[in-house]
């Protein structure tokens, strides 16, 4: 039997990679500082839990939920993007749950994309945001995400010189893996650019809460016009110490929003109930990696061998943020853990 063929045209999977080589040195005894995915180490808030423990006791929740989320849910999603971002977004027709961020995204390109519609992609990029092009059939078009670059130049380039034109842009910002970060004035001119060339935008709010000195990361659906090219995806592993638990939602324009429905099913006994506990609670993540970043930063730039100052991101350390190339690593004695 072949295999897969769509498996067989995704690219090795980093962080796998990353997991067995840092298996293979632990394993050796080495003392190793995790700065790949990044993975909440903290626990989730009590009263999240307690609520998820109350729902699974009982037994309406052990049956099927709706395909969309329950109602109460998605009121919840739209009266925070509400109170966040003074977005005022349809429960019934601009709001759904999805199982996690990742496979949104996912389902959205394989209910979306046909076989061989272009997709501009910024390279570097998370996983996901090009695997998911790949998995539903569509032709990935990199676009260089470079520092000191205008990068919409570079998409408005992509988009002229590309054929077939290209019918969805999907972005991320706060960006995975260089910590590079926009004002709203982007998303304007994003907007512009996406009626401009008929296509849909996805963003991937991942980071959301995840900002240092003062910057406020903007969302996409804030920009007058942003709902009628596309969709903005949110996670609650980051903000909210519940990678594990896989949840998410997708909203925007009631076109595009709707589309994963018959293929995303959420079920959980956390989807099922209706409430939302999360939705009163404060981004627990955030202040631990403001602690992170300043203790990388300043044990790097600190060290005796350090060949230079290491800049602040004004997003979440990740492996793609720059160091000097030179640097000797921090001191880990006073280390949080990443």
């Amino acid at each position: 039997m072949d295999d897969f063929y769509r498996i067989k045209r995704l690219p090795p999977y980093v962080f796998a990679i990353v997991n067995d080589l840092k298996t293979k040195a632990r394993s050796q005894g080495q003392d190793i500082i995790d700065l790949g995915m990044g993975n909440p180490d903290q626990a989730t808030p009590k009263h999240i839990v307690d609520k998820l423990v109350e729902a699974a006791r009982n037994p309406r929740n052990h049956r099927y939920s709706a395909s969309r989320g329950i109602t109460r849910l998605r009121k919840a999603v739209t009266t925070w993007y509400r109170d966040h971002y003074k977005v005022e977004l349809d429960p019934e027709t601009e709001a759904i749950a999805t199982i996690g961020a990742k496979e949104g995204m996912a389902h959205l390109a394989l209910a979306v994309l046909q076989p061989g519609d272009g997709v501009l992609v910024p390279n570097p990029t998370y996983p996901i945001h090009s695997y998911s092009v790949v998995i539903a059939d569509g032709d990935l078009r990199s676009v260089p995400l470079v520092p000191g670059e205008d990068f919409l130049a570079r998409l408005q380039e992509a988009a002229r010189l590309s054929w077939p034109k290209a019918k969805m842009l999907i972005l991320s910002f706060p960006h995975n893996p260089t910590t590079m970060c926009v004002e709203q004035d982007f998303f304007v001119k994003v907007v512009e650019f996406a009626k401009e060339h008929k296509l849909m935008v996805v963003h991937d709010f991942a980071y959301a809460d995840f900002a240092f000195d003062g910057y406020r990361p903007p969302s996409f659906l804030a920009v007058p016009g942003a709902k009628e090219v596309g969709v903005e995806i949110f996670s609650l592993s980051k903000s909210y110490n519940m990678p594990g638990w896989r949840m998410g939602f997708v909203c925007g324009t009631p076109s595009a929003g709707s589309s994963p429905t018959s293929t995303t099913a959420p079920s959980s006994p956390f989807r099922s109930r209706p409430s939302s506990p999360w939705r009163a609670s404060s981004p627990w993540c955030a202040t631990s990696w403001s602690s992170t970043r300043s203790v990388a930063t300043s044990s790097w730039t600190g060290s005796t061998r350090s060949a230079g100052a290491c800049p602040s991101p004004r997003a979440p350390c990740s492996c793609g943020h720059q160091f000097p190339t030179d640097s000797a690593p921090w001191d880990r004695s006073s280390s949080p853990r990443c």
